[in-house]
């Protein structure tokens, strides 16, 4: 039994009932073997037992009142998985599927994004099995200010550094930022994906989506291709799905189907973004109002049907494991060239081996959604340094930071004989600088 075999297999073991979190540590684990058979002093070291093992995991109870007077009890979780290059650093995730599995695979995944973006942050992830749908501001607030009572004790502007995720937008970040402010009786930047008023970030709302789109663009400039009348499929209807829309949009592509938690909308004449802001940023409805609003468009019941609609590019931005190896094989024959992962470990393992095995150009999550977490770190500095740069002067470090990435992840897979694998290239690309880091500062 090889070593990364025996820590997988350990892994599994000692963490039972997690589902999510040993397919994103076989996911990464199996493909850095050929770098651990390059360093052996890496087995000596525990280094790979140390990596998947967080530093620390925080599960408290969340007990807020609601509406009617009723006393409510949530959980809340911290993984605080990996700080050798920089504080913890991750999003909070309110939604009713949370749990430490779900939590733990996206600390991990964001310990390897993290690095892949050359910014000194570590890797961490939080969240709840809060629901937000469907609750009013002040209940809303009452449990955000719960959350962060138990939650400031374990976060720091040098130490553990949330920001939002799926079901954490401005409104929740600001009612958590002001108890920890009100708290800790400091304004610091605890928390990134703040309001422009209190220390905020220009371009992070549009950071994730925009990211994606342009290491996808250079994915398809290293090919002698670009966006300009491509047919583009992406799933989701948040920030990360509208802001790829509209980034891709502007580059000359068609986006052509998008799609929220009932169902999904195809227009054949290329979505109208305008249309969707209003439903799902103004108004927070569902995306089925698109098609009573658009002549031409149609309305689908369910999410699954999205994949067979024909593109060159698709973009799945919506949550984990959304494309199965049948959506995948059906995108395939559809002539789907380009996939960009938007959302968290969206393509089942079955999935992305049946993209690698047709020759599609497949970005795994931890290289194409870094964007969000790259402007979180660019929050992160000019809060140290008390400034607010331009949204020109952000979105071009954006641009470069996923460029770079592209090329980062394109010379690793090379390197270990694996090219065109950026599975490999970002595992292998985002593991190297963290265990160079960890070998350094001995075994902690």
């Amino acid at each position: 039994m090889t070593y990364v075999e025996r820590v997988l297999k350990n892994l599994k073991k000692r963490n039972p009932g997690e589902p999510e979190f040993h397919q994103a540590a076989t996911e990464i684990l199996t493909t850095l073997a050929p770098v651990v058979e390059k360093h052996p002093e890496y087995e000596k070291a525990g280094l790979l037992e140390r990596f998947v093992e967080p530093e620390r995991v925080v599960m408290f109870r969340v007990p807020w009142v609601d509406d009617k007077g009723k006393v409510q009890v949530n959980k809340g979780y911290r993984v605080q998985f990996n700080s050798a290059i920089g504080p913890y650093k991750g999003g909070l995730r309110f939604h009713p599927s949370v749990n430490l599995s779900i939590i733990k695979f996206l600390g991990l995944e964001q310990i390897l994004k993290n690095s892949l973006t050359g910014l000194p942050i570590g890797g961490g992830k939080g969240g709840s099995d809060f629901d937000p749908k469907g609750k009013s501001d002040r209940e809303i607030m009452a449990f955000c200010q719960s959350f962060m009572t138990e939650l400031y004790r374990h976060i720091g502007a040098d130490t553990d550094v949330p920001a939002g995720d799926i079901g954490v937008g401005g409104r929740e970040i600001g009612y958590m930022f002001g108890q920890y402010k009100r708290i800790r009786n400091e304004h610091v930047g605890v928390l990134t994906g703040r309001g422009l008023t209190y220390g905020g970030s220009l371009v992070r709302t549009e950071a994730t989506g925009y990211g994606l789109i342009y290491i996808t663009e250079e994915a398809l400039k290293a090919r002698g291709d670009s966006f300009e009348g491509k047919t583009v499929v992406i799933s989701g209807s948040g920030n990360v799905a509208i802001y790829a829309c509209q980034k891709a949009q502007s580059l000359g592509a068609k986006v052509v189907a998008m799609y929220d938690s009932n169902g999904y909308i195809y227009d054949p004449q290329g979505i109208d973004l305008a249309v969707v802001k209003d439903i799902k940023e103004v108004k927070r409805g569902r995306i089925k109002e698109y098609a009573e609003r658009v002549p031409g468009s149609v309305y689908t019941e369910g999410c699954k049907g999205i994949w067979t609609i024909p593109c060159d590019i698709a973009l799945p931005c919506a949550t984990q494991n959304e494309i199965d190896e049948q959506s995948a094989q059906t995108l395939v024959n559809n002539g789907c060239k380009y996939v960009g992962e938007g959302a968290n470990m969206p393509s089942t393992l079955e999935a992305i081996e049946v993209f690698q095995k047709n020759g599609v150009v497949f970005l795994p999550a931890k290289a194409a959604n870094a964007g969000g977490g790259a402007t979180s770190a660019l929050e992160m500095a000019q809060s140290s340094g008390r400034m607010f740069w331009s949204f020109e002067e952000v979105d071009a470090k954006l641009k470069g930071i996923m460029v770079n990435i592209y090329h980062n992840i394109d010379n690793a897979a090379k390197e270990y004989g694996y090219e065109g694998n950026y599975v490999m290239g970002a595992n292998i690309a985002g593991f190297i600088k963290v265990a160079e880091a960890m070998m350094a500062q001995g075994v902690v």
